[in-house]
């Protein structure tokens, strides 16, 4: 995805054809499944499905190619000789223009191997980035609970 980009611009035209960029974002979700490094993208697109515009069509077809051009990148599970568990989490501050709440994000590495990953808008919005870490990290610790 673009850094920079202002998908929240009214200056763009609507789409004509909703159900089309619906069905992409659509599989583009399915297809996060495999590969967690399209999944923020494809969740901030998704929150344009009611009304699409020119720009969230344009960053939607820049997944595509940028699937196009990488299509190794999907998961893959090695045996590495043990099962410690690994949980990272990380938040950005005042990610989201629209309503300026911070996004969570966490993963889970269970023997070396990705299981488990999310991002999530938070709830509230934070008044600092430690405090948008903390949530992320008590957000992880109730998720591992």
């Amino acid at each position: 995805m673009e850094v920079n980009i202002d998908l929240w611009c009214d200056d763009t035209s609507l789409l004509d054809d909703v159900g089309r960029y619906r069905r992409l974002v659509g599989k583009l979700i399915y297809l996060t499944v495999t590969r967690p490094d399209i999944t923020f993208a494809v969740g901030v697109l998704s929150r344009f499905m009611h009304k699409p515009r020119e720009v969230n069509w344009t960053a939607a077809l820049k997944i595509l190619a940028y699937i196009k051009s990488c299509p190794g990148k999907g998961l893959l599970y090695k045996k590495h000789g043990h099962t410690h568990i690994s949980i990272f989490s990380d938040a950005g501050y005042t990610g989201d223009i629209g309503d300026r709440k911070s996004t969570s994000g966490f993963c889970t590495f269970i023997g070396g191997n990705l299981v488990t990953w999310r991002s999530k808008k938070q709830d509230v919005v934070s008044r600092s980035s430690a405090e948008a870490e903390y949530r992320a990290m008590t957000h992880i610790v109730c998720e591992m609970a």
